[in-house]
């Protein structure tokens, strides 16, 4: 089997090196997060199910879901949701198998409901998903010649499509992915007023690092005016001093705001009921936020390709997007930490997917293709590179099982 991998040695300075970066993370409550997020759990609900009734994943993709914003009226000490948000969970599904006495029809559309609440319930814990949400299914059979590629023998491309992996993480990157994690995690404990709508923007420009969040907050906890400066305050060092641990002895100068569309003086808050704001004014589609490393980052090579809500078996925006990552990382943790390394897959549809046209991998350094330690890393690098694609399995359940990212 050709699995037509070119590894190469790029003579360029790498991002983390170059004057300037840009990192963003939309948070778990961004709205387009959390149609990533649905997406997600629909599609591991489906792929349980399935495995439950056939032992093996059938044909589905529920990579549509829409949120269309609702409207809300917060105020100090607790406000109203005045129109529902509506969720629309989209795709395709193998809804019913066999013909005549022999066709078994599968609930796809009660799984998909039942995982999108359960999942809202769980993370959203200001936000009353029986009253303050409309949650809708439009999930059909999927077309034959899609569904064809899961009756041929082996894993087949269902697409002609690539992924894009990078790594190892910046500071840049470092400081805005765990820092959202912070927010959204042990932060919580001590400021019950920070909402779970939480967005990331990181600029380096040379050593000076500056952290933009815009955090919605929750009216229910906030009496009054003074009491939102007072936790802005508090969040403010808490998440400060939490980015100079991530930040170690790298030569940063950091600088952190938060909430600079607040404008005190003309009473302009960012206040919300739920702590999201798909409460009021922001719609979310999958595919438009953080790619599978859960970054944004204009300066690396990246994918349009949405990867939550596809399926984990034969769908190349998905299988692929996550390969890359985990080939990159394997690349910069076992052959060299010294260079950036990007990895592009690209795949044929009907053909194998353990045989992509086209498995790239770049060494970038400012001079790597002079650097005597080269030719050892591209065979390194390869054989990286050919044990994964032959380990397609091993990718797809791990998404399944929830032990990788995709948003």
């Amino acid at each position: 089997m050709s699995k037509n991998i070119y590894v190469e040695g790029l003579n360029e300075i790498p991002v983390p090196m170059k004057k300037v970066e840009i990192v963003e993370r939309k948070g778990i409550g961004h709205p387009d997060s959390v149609s990533d997020a649905l997406a997600e759990e629909v599609s591991k609900a489906l792929c349980r199910m399935y495995k439950k009734e056939f032992g093996h994943v059938l044909h589905h993709n529920t990579d549509e879901t829409q949120i269309a914003a609702g409207q809300a009226a917060p105020r100090f000490g607790g406000g109203t949701i005045v129109d529902p948000t509506y969720i629309l969970l989209v795709g395709r599904a193998t809804t019913h198998v066999g013909e005549g006495e022999d066709l078994k029809s599968l609930p796809c559309k009660p799984v998909a409901l039942k995982a999108a609440h359960d999942y809202l319930v769980k993370t959203f814990p200001n936000l009353d998903v029986d009253s303050d949400i409309i949650l809708d299914a439009k999930i059909g059979m999927g077309s034959d010649d899609l569904t064809g590629v899961y009756k041929a023998s082996g894993h087949l491309a269902n697409d002609t499509s690539f992924g894009v992996g990078y790594a190892p993480y910046s500071i840049t990157d470092q400081v805005v992915l765990k820092t959202e994690e912070y927010v959204n995690g042990v932060m919580k404990k001590d400021l019950p007023e920070t909402g779970q709508d939480v967005k990331v923007m990181a600029s380096r420009i040379d050593n000076n690092l500056t952290l933009t969040i815009a955090c919605a907050m929750v009216d229910r906890y906030i009496p009054d005016a003074s009491h939102y400066q007072s936790a802005i305050e508090q969040m403010y060092d808490k998440v400060y001093d939490n980015a100079l641990k991530i930040i170690g002895n790298e030569d940063i100068n950091f600088k952190l705001e938060i909430n600079t569309g607040d404008d005190y003086k003309r009473g302009v808050y960012y206040l919300t009921v739920t702590g999201l704001s798909q409460e009021m004014g922001d719609d979310g589609s999958v595919g438009r936020g953080n790619r599978c490393n859960g970054l944004i980052t204009p300066y690396r090579p990246m994918s349009m390709e949405a990867t939550s809500g596809k399926n984990p078996i034969t769908h190349i925006g998905k299988i692929y997007n996550v390969m890359s990552k985990l080939i990159a990382e394997d690349v910069a943790k076992k052959v060299t930490n010294e260079a950036e390394i990007r990895v592009r897959l690209l795949s044929q549809i009907g053909k194998p997917v353990s045989e992509p046209l086209n498995a790239s991998i770049q060494i970038v350094l400012p001079d790597a293709e002079n650097d005597p330690k080269l030719p050892t890393w591209k065979s390194e690098a390869e054989a990286i590179a050919a044990d994964w694609l032959d380990n397609v399995d091993k990718v797809s359940d791990m998404i399944i099982e929830g032990k990788v990212r995709t948003f």
